[in-house]
This record gives structure tokens, C-alpha cells and sequence, in this order.
């Protein structure tokens, strides 16, 4: 190394000159009548020593700066001198390339740091941390957006998502993972648990990762549901469309044979019209639920919530046989707007309405039908349709949005199937509950 050649002999040098120093003092002593030979050899060995201080404390200083520098984070310190003498300007250079290395380690580490902290603030999974003493807190935004109706960092602060999340908060073990039932703004939602475990600060943080799951499940139910149906309205018009056509052909050559003078003619005549009547009923039949097998294409934008329910409040007094529903309208606030497909939300809660307005006079003297739209929180809306009717059973709540299940005489079994799918095409949910009235409420969350 350059710097330790030239400071060996920088230090070698003034050595030498300093025991030279001191051996001419010394000879001088011993010397009589010297006097002045004396004084310039004190001056000499006193400035020879000061030199050699100097340069040792000069290395010293150079690297406790060095160190005080990293110690205090100051990594903009410079230390070169160029044109210094025995080796420092090299010292100084290779001070200044530590340095150097270092702010670019920590400008590395900071980019790191940031890139994996926008990682964790942007993942789909809501994410939490407990910390030893107990202390809950959401990590990134999904966390924060779904555990937002509390106050507090104790597990039970918690108690309003449902007891038993609160408790699996502490009772959940590092690598295991759990599926339940959670409270959010939009309703009751599965959610699929896991926890892990981090060391920091010399403790162990348990990590746990909340993944909302019941949009996945309930468009994997769909799509089973949907490709159930399409397999089975193929094979059914498969088989039904030459019987369709037969019994076509069969019943034009009996018309061509009965001349009326025949009993028996014609009551085969009538059978067979009665089947091909029947064959292009169920061949309508068919292909009216071939619709719940096509996905709805949503055209999803920005439209004010007033004049929508307005429009819907108009459709519904149009329908002469509901003249006697009373139908009520909220909308909360009044400037709301709501962001989906007008025309598929329109379908969809027209049809909401036509069901309340139907349970409501079959049930009440007075029937009375309500349409809600209000502004949840994180720009979502919720529109519900309530009504005075009979409600609908707990043990069917579910199964009134299946294809083909209807608990009315003249019902298709499609109407609330098809709801749900354009609910989540749209992200959001439908849910039946208990109206205020004692009938039923379905809510919207979008």
C-alpha cells in the first residue's frame, strides 16, 4: 500500500532526526563551554519530537473522523487533501472510497427498503402484526381499508369483525391457517388466515395475512353452476330438437288426414298437437336458461344515483298490475353517484322490486315496497329493496339464488341467479335479510 511506504518513511525520517537531535544534545552537554551548541540542539530535538507527534496524531485524527463519521451517519464527510505529503492524500482517497461505498450500500438499502415496503402496502391480502406485548396493527392498505370500523390495538378492539376472529388473532399458531367468517362493510365475508412468524428488535412478530375469498367462491359456484346448465340445455336440445321436429311433421300429416269424420283421427290429432306444443315449450324452456350460462359484459361508469332511482320509481308505478304497492325511494346522499352499469344495476333491481311488490300483496292489505341507495364507505354504495311481505325462510336464504329455484308459482328460478352474476361482475355482493317490516331485504353492496 502506497500510504503505509510513505508513511513508514515519513515516520523512519523523523525518528532518525529526532535521536539525532537528542544525541547531538547529549554530546553537547557532555561538551564544555557549548553553550549555544546546546540550546540550538534542545531546539532541534524539541522540534523533531513535535514533528514526529504530529505526524503519528495526524494518522489518528484522520481515522477517528473516519470512524465518528459512521458512527454519527454523516456519510457526505470528506477526507482527501490532495497535495498532503507522506501518503495521507492516499489515506484521505481511500477514506473518501469507504465512504463512498457506504452511502451507495445505504442508497441500496433505502431503494430496497422502499420497494418491498410498497410491496407490502400494495398486496391483495390484508396484513397484520403482533407484536409481543399484544399490540395489533394493520400493515397496508387492504388491512386498513377491511378492519376499519374499530378503535384500538387489543384483540378485543377486534370484536366487531365477529368474537371468533378476535380470538384467533392470539390464538392462531405461526404456519397454520384457518378459514371463517368475518363482519366487513359490505356484509358477512369468508376469509381465508394465515399467520407467520418474524424476528425484530430481538422479539417475535407473528405476521397474519387476511385473504377475502368469497368473491373467488361464489364465481367458482357460478361457474359450476353455469357450465352444469350448459352442459345439460346441450344435451337436452340435442335430444328434444328431433322430437321438436317430428312431432311437427306428425302433427301436419294429421291434420291432413282428418276430414272430421273420425273420432279416434281426431283425438290422435289433438295428442299429437298437444306434443309438439309441448316439445317447443320445453325447447323455449331450454333456451330461455341458456342465458344464465353467458357472463354479463359490464359497461361499468359514473352516473348520478337520483335520476337512477327516479327512472326505476317510474317503471315501477308504470306496471298497472301494481298500482296498489306503495313504493317509497331514499337516496342518501342526494349528489351520490354510483359507479357500475346502469343498465345491468336497472335489471337487476327492477326485478328486486317486481319480487317485493308480488310477496307484498299477496301478503298485506297495505303493500308496501322500499327502494334504498346510500354511500358506504371507500366510495362503495349499497342500494336495498325491502318490503312488507312474508320474508323469505332462513333454510332458503341461500338457495333462492340458485338457477331454477323459485318459491313462486309462475317464477323462472332465473331472476336472482342472474342478479348475483352482475353483482359479481361488478366486484360487489347480494344478500337477503330481514326487513324492518318483517319481509324480506335484499342488499346490494357495489
Amino acid at each position: 500500500m502506497g500510504f503505509d511506504r510513505r508513511f513508514s518513511i515519513g515516520l523512519a525520517l523523523r525518528l532518525v532526526m529526532a535521536m539525532a537531535c537528542l544525541a547531538a544534545l547529549a554530546w553537547a552537554l557532555m561538551t564544555p563551554d557549548l553553550g549555544a551548541v546546546r540550546i540550538l540542539c534542545a531546539i532541534g530535538a524539541a522540534v523533531s519530537a513535535m514533528a514526529l507527534w504530529h505526524h503519528v496524531r495526524r494518522a489518528n485524527f484522520e481515522l477517528a473522523r473516519f470512524v465518528e463519521a459512521i458512527e454519527f451517519g454523516d456519510l457526505q464527510a470528506r477526507f482527501a487533501r490532495p497535495g498532503s505529503d507522506s501518503g495521507f492524500d492516499q489515506l484521505g482517497a481511500a477514506l473518501d472510497r469507504g465512504i463512498r461505498k457506504l452511502r451507495d450500500d445505504r442508497v441500496r438499502l433505502q431503494e430496497a427498503s422502499r420497494f418491498y415496503e410498497a410491496l407490502a402496502d400494495d398486496a391483495p391480502a390484508a396484513l397484520l402484526t403482533i407484536a409481543p406485548d399484544g399490540r395489533i396493527e394493520p400493515v397496508n392498505k387492504a388491512a386498513r381499508k377491511l378492519f376499519n370500523r374499530h378503535a384500538g390495538v387489543r384483540p378485543d378492539d377486534y370484536a366487531p369483525y365477529g368474537g371468533h376472529f378476535a380470538a384467533t388473532l392470539t390464538a392462531l399458531e405461526p404456519g397454520r391457517s384457518q378459514t371463517m367468517l368475518i363482519e366487513t362493510d359490505i356484509g358477512p365475508q369468508r376469509v381465508l388466515i394465515r399467520c407467520a412468524s418474524l424476528t425484530r428488535l430481538g422479539g417475535a412478530t407473528r405476521v397474519i395475512a387476511v385473504q377475502v375469498i368469497q368473491q373467488a367462491l361464489n364465481a367458482v359456484e357460478v361457474a359450476a353452476q353455469s357450465d352444469l346448465i350448459r352442459v345439460l340445455t346441450h344435451e337436452i336440445m340435442n335430444s328434444m330438437t328431433p322430437v321438436t321436429s317430428l312431432a311437427r311433421t306428425a302433427s301436419d300429416l294429421m291434420a291432413q288426414a282428418d276430414d272430421g269424420g273420425d273420432p279416434l283421427i281426431a283425438d290422435a290429432r289433438a295428442a299429437v298437437d298437444t306434443l309438439a306444443r309441448r316439445a317447443d315449450g320445453v325447447m323455449h324452456f331450454v333456451e330461455t336458461y341458456r342465458t344464465i350460462t353467458r357472463p354479463p359484459l359490464v359497461d361499468r361508469r359514473l352516473f348520478a344515483a337520483r335520476p337512477f332511482a327516479d327512472e326505476l320509481a317510474k317503471l315501477f308505478a308504470a306496471d298497472a298490475d301494481r298500482a296498489s304497492v306503495h313504493l317509497e325511494v331514499r337516496v342518501s346522499p342526494a349528489d351520490h353517484r354510483i359507479d357500475a352499469d346502469p343498465d345491468l344495476l336497472a335489471q337487476v333491481v327492477i326485478n328486486l322490486l317486481r319480487n317485493a311488490a308480488d310477496a307484498a300483496e299477496c301478503h298485506r292489505d297495505r303493500p308496501e315496497v322500499s327502494l334504498s341507495i346510500a354511500a358506504i364507505s371507500a366510495g362503495r354504495t349499497r342500494i336495498e329493496v325491502a318490503d312488507n311481505g312474508p320474508g323469505v325462510p332462513e333454510a332458503l336464504r341461500h338457495d333462492i339464488f340458485l338457477p331454477f329455484f323459485t318459491t313462486k308459482k309462475t317464477g323462472s328460478g332465473i331472476g336472482l341467479s342472474l342478479g348475483r352474476q352482475v353483482l359479481l361482475a361488478h366486484d360487489g355482493t347480494i344478500e337477503i335479510d330481514s326487513a324492518p317490516s318483517g319481509g324480506a331485504l335484499f342488499r346490494l353492496t357495489l
